[in-house]
């Protein structure tokens, strides 16, 4: 990497999402950083003596610089790789959860310049390579995806407006987003607090918290309908 940073370049950490082959020797990148999604053009990336085609892989956090010119499309000058987060090749599911992750991250990032989806991706590889549960990876995700879309769920009051009560046990009504009193409901107090959870720390912190295999098969079923996957 460059120490000098030209007028027109910018430097920010990223992951790339997605990897598209252009003319003989190129690639386009779509890059999800803290300041946004940005795509790229690696020129000459997949010639065998590129140097920087080894910091450019896919379940790695790299250092960009981007040459900002006159079209829509920067150019990449400069990369070096981080962090990369190759235990995740060694589980299938694991690695088939970091696929979506960097799917639906890519889909809904299109037109935001939030830091935020740069955030739920970087702490939700870390933890896939981490050997986090990928039920509590997952549910953690989904969740923080809709918050930043601006599509949450109330955990805090029912569908009629009454705040949940530690004594009943809820189902969730799906044609109404929310929570409605049921006997035999699923999600009691100690999920509804591990739902709140998710949706306001961090995973790295949530991952801590003791005793919740018992809760993650639900969590994670809400969370998929909520999220509609």
């Amino acid at each position: 990497m460059s120490a000098s940073i030209e007028k027109n370049d910018i430097r920010t950490l990223g992951y790339v999402v997605r990897r598209t082959n252009y003319g003989e020797a190129d690639r386009i990148l779509n890059l999800i950083t803290p300041i946004g999604k940005i795509a790229v053009i690696a020129k000459g990336v997949r010639k065998e003596k590129s140097k920087l085609a080894g910091s450019v892989e896919l379940f790695s956090l790299t250092d960009f610089t981007i040459h900002k010119g006159r079209g829509e499309m920067g150019v990449l000058t400069g990369a070096k790789m981080l962090r990369y987060y190759g235990n995740i090749l060694k589980n299938f599911e694991r690695m088939e959860l970091a696929g979506l992750v960097m799917k639906k991250i890519s889909a809904v990032a299109e037109s935001s310049d939030s830091s935020e989806y740069y955030r739920i991706i970087d702490q939700s590889l870390f933890a896939l390579n981490d050997a986090v549960d990928v039920k509590l990876v997952e549910s953690w995700f989904l969740l923080n995806v809709l918050r930043a879309m601006g599509d949450e769920v109330n955990f805090y009051r029912d569908a009629s407006g009454k705040k949940l009560d530690a004594g009943n046990k809820y189902s969730f009504d799906v044609s109404e987003n929310c929570f409605v009193v049921d006997t035999n409901g699923m999600y009691g107090a100690d999920e509804i607090k591990l739902l709140r959870l998710l949706v306001s720390t961090d995973l790295n912190v949530v991952r801590r918290v003791k005793n919740l295999d018992s809760m993650l098969e639900d969590t994670l079923r809400l969370a998929r309908v909520m999220a509609k996957t």
